[in-house]
Formats: C-alpha cells, structure tokens, sequence
C-alpha cells in the first residue's frame, strides 16, 4: 500500500513523525481524510480539534490538537498545532475536572473537550 510522510507539530515539541496509510482531521471547512497521493491542500485546523492518524504498521495515533494548519503534498502532510497531546498521554479526569471549574475559560473548556474527543476516538 501507498505511504505519506506525517508530522504532527505543536509549537513546543514534535509529537510523532513517520509513515502512513492515512491522516483524518477537523479543519474549519470540514472534515478531510488525505491518503498517499492527495492533492495539495492548506486547511485550518479548528479549536478542541481531532487529528488521527493511520501508520505504516496500521497503527492508529489520535491527537487533540487546539488550531493550527494542517499541509498537505502529494508525499507529505505536516499538521502544525498551536497546541497537542497524543490521546494516550491525556489524563480524562483532569480535563473532566477543567471543564467542572473552567467557568467563563472558554478556551479551557474548548481544549479539554478536545482532549476527551481525543480519548474517546483513540
């Protein structure tokens, strides 16, 4: 099968690098799903987002990613996130514990629902 170069990046670290078969994310005009081959595009990453990735080895690697802008060539596709954490890293009883006292932190809530999206589609 078909592989792409992936990078998931956020401002402070590297999170993953590698091959893959597949790489979905939620991008403010919808959706996308990009394959080995796909046609060069730049999207925005939304707040509280979803990046999952497909390896080489069918591996699957789930990120909450909070904006950002996702690259992609016909070989490679960079997602650069303002902030990530892969889902297994993710602690759901402290994001659960933000959203509980997060009050008027829009932001807050925003990346702790993401964190818990993450989660739960991992």
């Amino acid at each position: 099968m078909a592989e792409m170069t992936v990078e998931l990046v956020a401002v402070e670290r590297r999170l993953w690098s590698g091959s893959a078969t597949l790489v979905s994310a939620q991008t403010t005009e919808g959706e996308i799903g990009v394959m080995p081959g796909h046609e060069p595009v730049l999207g925005q990453l939304v707040e509280a987002g979803v990046v999952a990735i497909t390896t080489a080895d069918g591996e699957r690697i789930v990120a909450a990613v909070h904006g950002g802008f996702l690259s992609v060539t016909a070989k490679t596709v960079t997602i650069l996130a303002e902030s990530a954490d892969l889902a297994e890293d993710i602690d759901v009883e402290a994001a659960k514990a933000v959203l509980a006292e997060s009050g008027d932190d829009l932001e807050a809530i925003a990346v702790a629902k993401g964190r818990i999206r993450a989660v739960e589609r991992a």
